[in-house]
């Protein structure tokens, strides 16, 4: 039950300082300052992600309690500013606009090695593997996929197949559609 004040909420904007899905939670550092606001792993899963990347851009409401300020909902994320290896070949032929207008293909994880750096995803429905690279998850601003997560990818063709150019929150394609409406 929720019995906090929603007049005691209040929109910031910042960056992931670090998140742990493992440890379910993670900090985030406000562009105001002040105290770190802690983000619980449930609140990440309610916007759809259940992993961050280091530095990534993040709009929350948050809220204060007897433990400090927390993250109350997660808005919008964004990634790194500068991720590291960013420019994959594959995706580096490719014009920026063109990967924007892909379609969103929903997708869930096969496996995903974090250690290794990639993994395959399947498009619901189909058997083909699609290859994510690790710097692809860090540029859309995620830092592990885990097995049977469902996400949203923009996918290439890349020299050895399909692969992902993008990776986006599982219900991204929705929350698009409604924003158009609107």
């Amino acid at each position: 039950m929720d019995t906090s004040d929603k007049r005691d909420r209040l929109e910031v904007e910042g960056r992931v300082k670090w998140f742990d899905p493992a440890k379910g939670f993670g900090f985030v550092v406000s562009d105001e300052g002040g105290p770190d606001i802690l983000l619980h792993a449930n609140v990440l899963r309610n916007f759809g992600q259940s992993s961050l990347a280091d530095g990534a851009g993040i709009r929350l409401v948050v809220q204060q309690t007897e433990r400090g300020v927390q993250a109350y909902e997660v808005l919008e994320i964004t990634p790194p500013e500068n991720p590291a290896g960013a420019g994959l070949t594959d995706i580096a032929e490719y014009d920026p606009e063109y990967i924007a207008n892909l379609p969103l293909e929903p997708v869930r994880i096969k496996w995903f090695d974090k250690v290794k750096g990639f993994g395959f995803g399947n498009v619901f429905g189909q058997d083909e593997d699609i290859f994510v690279h690790i710097e692809v998850l860090r540029q859309s601003g995620f830092s592990d996929l885990a097995v049977g997560e469902a996400v949203c990818l923009k996918v290439i063709e890349g020299k050895r197949g399909r692969m992902a150019a993008e990776v986006l929150a599982w219900d991204m394609a929705v929350r698009q559609r409604r924003e158009r409406s609107e």
